[in-house]
C-alpha cells in the first residue's frame, strides 16, 4: 500500500504506470525525474511556491562542496540511532542534500520527501532515485494519519498540527535550526548593525525533547561564487538593499561561523 494520499479526496494513492491514482479515479502524473505534483491550488496559497530556481541552484552548489557536511552527518547518525522501523518523511526536503543521507543510513526504510517548490523536488528526485518525492505543502501533507515513524525538518516551516497527525505514537521528529551565531561574519559584512539569531524555547506542543546537540564550527569560503551562493540560499538575500549586497560582492573570501542546533523530539501519545 502506498503512503501518499490524494490531495483532492484523501484516499490512498497507488502507482499505475507513470501516474499515482486513487480509488476515486483522481490521477497525478509523475515528472520525468520521478516526483509527483500533489500541490493543489487551495493548498498552495497566493504567494510564490517555495524557493525559486536561483535559490535552489545556489543551495545545491554550496552544499555539494561540503560546507554543511557535519550537519548532514549528524542528521544521518541521529536517524540511525532513533529509527525503529517504518516510513520516514523529509518535510521541506529542498533539493535533497539532507534527504540523501537518510537514504544512505536507513537503507531498508521507505523514504519520502515533500517540498512546496517543484524546482527543488525535481532536483531532489534526480539526486535520490530510491526516495519518493512530491510537490506538497507541509501545512497539507498528503499522507494518512500516523503514516510515518520519523520525520525530519531542516530549516523548513514548522507545522506542529500536521507533524503530530502523520507521526505514529512515540514517533521521532528531527529538527535543525540556526543557533544564535550562525553566519555571524556574513552578517557583519552586510549589515551595519548585525543581530544574533533568536533561538526560541524548545518546548513544542505534543512533543517531548529527547536530545539536543549544537554544531558550531568555522568555514572559509575562498571564492566570490561560494559567498554569493551562500548568501542566495539565505533569507537575507531578499531582505537587503543594493548597497548591502554590493558590500558582499566586493569580497573574494570570507571566514564565518556556522552554528546549528539539531533537536530530537518524541511525539507524546
Amino acid at each position: 500500500m502506498g503512503i501518499f494520499t490524494c490531495p483532492v479526496c484523501g484516499k490512498i494513492l497507488e502507482m499505475s504506470g507513470r501516474s499515482y491514482k486513487c480509488s476515486e479515479n483522481h490521477s497525478f502524473d509523475c515528472a520525468k525525474s520521478g516526483y509527483v505534483n500533489l500541490l493543489i491550488p487551495k493548498h498552495a496559497g497566493k504567494t510564490v511556491h517555495g524557493d525559486n530556481k536561483l535559490m535552489v541552484q545556489a543551495r545545491r552548489s554550496f552544499l555539494d562542496k561540503g560546507y554543511y557536511a557535519p550537519l548532514r552527518e549528524a542528521l544521518g547518525s541521529a536517524a540511525e540511532k532513533y529509527y525503529s522501523g517504518g516510513a520516514v518523511l523529509d518535510a521541506g526536503c529542498g533539493e535533497g542534500y539532507y534527504t540523501s543521507v537518510l537514504s544512505e543510513k536507513l537503507a531498508e526504510a521507505e523514504i519520502y520527501g515533500i517540498d512546496i517548490s517543484k524546482t527543488a523536488v525535481d532536483y531532489a528526485a534526480k539526486r535520490c532515485r530510491k526516495v519518493s518525492f512530491a510537490a506538497a505543502s507541509v501545512f497539507h501533507i498528503p499522507a494518512a494519519d500516523k503514516a510515518f515513524c520519523m520525520l525530519t525538518t531542516l530549516f523548513a516551516p514548522y507545522c506542529g498540527e500536521e507533524y503530530r497527525r502523520i507521526l505514529r505514537s512515540n514517533g521521532i521528529m528531527i529538527m535543525a535550526i540556526p543557533s544564535e551565531l550562525h553566519l555571524w561574519e556574513l552578517k557583519q559584512a552586510v549589515y551595519d548593525t548585525p543581530y544574533k539569531n533568536e533561538v526560541k524555547p524548545y518546548e513544542l506542543d505534543g512533543f517531548e525533547l529527547a536530545e539536543k546537540n549544537r554544531l558550531s564550527y568555522r568555514i572559509t569560503l575562498e571564492s566570490a561564487e561560494d559567498i554569493q551562493a551562500l548568501f542566495a540560499m539565505t533569507p537575507y538575500f531578499y531582505r537587503t538593499g543594493k548597497e548591502q549586497q554590493q558590500r558582499l560582492e566586493a569580497l573574494d573570501s570570507l571566514d564565518t561561523q556556522v552554528d546549528f542546533e539539531l533537536l530530537i523530539y518524541r511525539k507524546v501519545n
